[in-house]
């Protein structure tokens, strides 16, 4: 249970969940997650801000009840996704005379989704301020971070920003608060790569949008508060920033032990050119790893034998993820052994549309490798090195 004040009158009564393991049926979570939600008592007024996930509804109910919250006057929809609205129909029942404060696009969501009533919301604008009494709350509408409904909640007297999933991780721990430490780092960085790294652009905008802001604490929707703020602030500018590094990612599957060859063959090419290389045998990665390479590698080769004339299932796969999560990456090529014939390679980068990428010959050859094969390899090699070399990365 979680009732914890981390600013007068204001109330961390979010849910940690430390068991789930899929989020969305498609995302890992190693670390589980959480489902924060915030109590804010003015004196006139008081809201929470953002619910939890249906399953947790009542443990979120069980915190308000130790709060002493015998009446809330505002629930504040930041978001309509369900791990953080599915709780408002419940939330509603309990305080029936509570209003549902959101945008337009998110009302509308919410009526589809919850089947709320529309009598039940009030509705705002970009730049609108709520008071509650000694409090007063501004939304910040931020679009497409990561549904096109998104808004964000700042409370001014606090300097405190709630932005639902932005500067979110999918971690559950003891802790309230991050540290700088690598694995909140590395869960921060997950998080972007998985749900926020397609939205990179519109992003940029709005953290450019923050910079008005004196923000002291961020509270996000899931994972811990960042009361150093700068940490996650400067991780972003950095994830969201056109800049690539010196890597390479390799994803990739061997049926018969061919593409197995190229890749061990390829992967100390590149560590001998001093370019860093990120091999992942897609029938054992978690895809999770595989999008947090992607935030910053310059270059993904992918690795694929041919199965009935076209790529193996699991490399369509990943050529998917990386069209879907738009990475900065710069260069593609692939790699990959065929028996017969085949259109694999023509297959795999007609799936890469989305992702602006200059091309660099692939090496796909017929059986098992032999020399003149590593040569092409080796080749391949010293062009991805010149190509990190002319724009500036190495």
């Amino acid at each position: 249970m979680s009732r914890i004040e981390i600013k007068p009158g204001v109330y961390y009564v979010g849910v940690r969940d430390w068991d789930r393991r899929l989020f969305d049926e498609l995302i890992p979570l190693p670390d589980g997650t959480s489902y924060n939600a915030y109590i804010v008592k003015g004196k006139e007024k008081t809201c929470l801000i953002d619910t939890v996930d249906p399953p947790k509804i009542k443990e979120l109910i069980e915190n308000l009840n130790m709060l002493g919250i015998n009446s809330l006057d505002y629930i504040i929809a930041n978001h309509a996704e369900q791990d953080h609205s599915g709780g408002i129909p419940e939330i509603l029942k309990r305080y029936p005379d509570a209003l549902v404060v959101t945008n337009a696009k998110c009302k509308s969501l919410l009526m589809d989704l919850l089947l709320i009533p529309e009598d039940k919301f009030l509705e705002v604008e970009d730049g609108q301020s709520l008071s509650l009494g000694d409090k007063t709350l501004q939304f910040i509408f931020a679009p497409w971070v990561h549904w096109p409904e998104t808004m964000l909640t700042y409370l001014k007297e606090d300097n405190i920003l709630f932005p639902c999933d932005f500067f979110g991780s999918h971690l559950a721990t003891s802790e309230l608060y991050a540290d700088k430490s690598p694995k909140v780092y590395e869960s921060a960085k997950r998080y972007y790569a998985e749900i926020m790294m397609p939205f990179r652009n519109s992003i940029k905008k709005h953290l450019e949008k923050l910079r008005q802001f004196d923000i002291k604490m961020i509270a996000p929707s899931h994972g811990p508060i960042h009361n150093e703020p700068e940490f996650i602030l400067n991780a972003y500018t950095d994830w969201t920033s056109d800049t690539v590094k010196n890597e390479v990612v390799l994803p990739y599957v061997s049926m018969h032990g061919s593409v197995e060859k190229l890749v061990h063959f390829f992967t100390e090419a590149l560590i001998r050119r001093e370019i860093k290389v990120l091999p992942f045998n897609l029938t054992r990665t978690d895809i999770g790893a595989l999008a947090i390479s992607l935030v910053d590698a310059a270059t993904i080769v992918l690795g694929t034998p041919t199965v009935l004339t076209g790529p193996h299932p699991s490399v369509v796969y990943a050529a998917y993820l990386a069209n879907a999560l738009r990475p900065k990456t710069k260069f593609a090529s692939i790699i990959g052994s065929y028996g017969w014939g085949g259109r694999a390679k023509e297959m795999l980068l007609s799936m890469l549309g989305n992702l602006k990428l200059e091309l660099i010959e692939p090496v796909i050859i017929k059986g098992y490798p032999r020399k003149e094969h590593l040569k092409q390899l080796d080749r391949l090699a010293d062009e991805i090195l010149k190509r990190h070399r002319n724009i500036g990365i190495i």
